[in-house]
C-alpha cells in the first residue's frame, strides 16, 4: 500500500490526511511538536496513519506533501526525500509572510525556491487553491465540510472542478493528475514552477477558491492572470 508523508498537522495537513486514508492511503504525519501530540487525531484517522518525525515520515514516503508555509529557514529532511515527488501546498502572500524579494520582484516563484530547498526532490504545487476548513457560516451539513471534501466529484460528473498542477518534472504531474482524480478533481498543467505565479492569491482564478471552477473556466482564469511586480 502506498504511503503518504505529510510534513506539517495544520489544517491542510490534517485535512489531507483524512482524504488520502478515505482514498486508501497509508499516511505518516509530522509536525514540529513530536508524534505524541497527534494521539488524538491519528487515533481518529484509524490504523492506516501513524505519527514521526519529519525525517521518518519522509523517508518511509513514496511520496509527499509539505503542509506549511515557506520560509527561507525551513530545515527540511533532503537525504530522505532525495529522488521522491514532494507535493507543495504553500500559497505565497506578502501581507503574512514578508517580503521575499525574489518573489516579490517576480524573478521567481515561492516554488521555485521550495525546489532550491530540496534540489534532489521533484517539487509540484498542488491543493493550493481548494479550502482545507470547513466555511465560517455554513448553510446545510454538507456545506460544513472543507472544500476539499464538499466540492469533490466523480469523474465525468458535469460539474466536476478542477485543480492545478505546476512541476519541472513530467512524473510529478502525472502523479499529482492521478491524486486529484481519486480525490474527486479534473487537473491543470500549468508547468513549470516558474508558471505557478497563475495560480497565486490575488489572480483572476483566486475569487473562485470557495466554490471552485471547471477545467475549462481554470484554464481561461490561469491565461488572465498579469504578472506584477511591487
Amino acid at each position: 500500500m502506498t504511503t503518504i508523508g505529510i510534513l506539517g498537522a495544520g489544517q491542510v495537513g490534517r485535512t489531507l490526511a483524512r482524504a488520502s486514508v478515505m482514498n486508501g492511503y497509508d499516511v505518516v504525519i509530522a509536525n514540529s511538536r513530536g508524534p505524541e501530540t497527534l494521539a488524538g487525531f491519528l487515533h481518529e484517522l484509524g490504523p492506516r496513519a501513524r505519527g514521526a518525525s519529519p525525517a521518518e515520515a519522509a523517508e518511509r514516503a513514496a511520496f509527499a506533501i509539505i503542509a506549511f508555509r515557506y520560509t527561507p529557514q525551513d530545515r527540511l529532511p533532503v537525504d530522505e526525500l532525495a529522488g521522491k515527488v514532494v507535493l507543495d501546498t504553500n500559497n505565497y502572500m506578502a501581507a503574512r509572510d514578508g517580503i521575499y524579494p525574489e518573489v516579490s520582484s517576480g524573478r521567481k516563484t515561492v516554488h521555485e525556491l521550495r525546489q532550491e530547498q530540496l534540489p534532489t526532490s521533484k517539487i509540484a504545487k498542488a491543493f493550493s487553491h481548494v479550502q482545507h476548513h470547513p466555511p465560517l457560516r455554513p448553510d446545510t451539513p454538507d456545506d460544513a465540510l472543507p472544500g476539499l471534501f464538499r466540492l469533490a466529484r466523480p469523474a465525468g460528473a458535469t460539474d466536476r472542478r478542477a485543480l492545478v498542477v505546476s512541476s519541472n518534472h513530467l512524473d510529478a504531474v502525472d502523479l499529482v493528475t492521478d491524486l486529484y482524480d481519486q480525490f474527486g478533481y479534473d487537473t491543470v498543467d500549468n508547468s513549470p514552477l516558474s508558471e505557478s505565479w497563475r495560480s497565486a492569491a490575488g489572480t483572476p482564478m483566486w475569487q473562485f477558491i470557495v466554490d471552485g471552477q471547471s477545467r475549462e473556466e481554470l484554464i481561461l482564469n490561469l491565461k488572465r492572470a498579469t504578472r506584477f511586480r511591487r
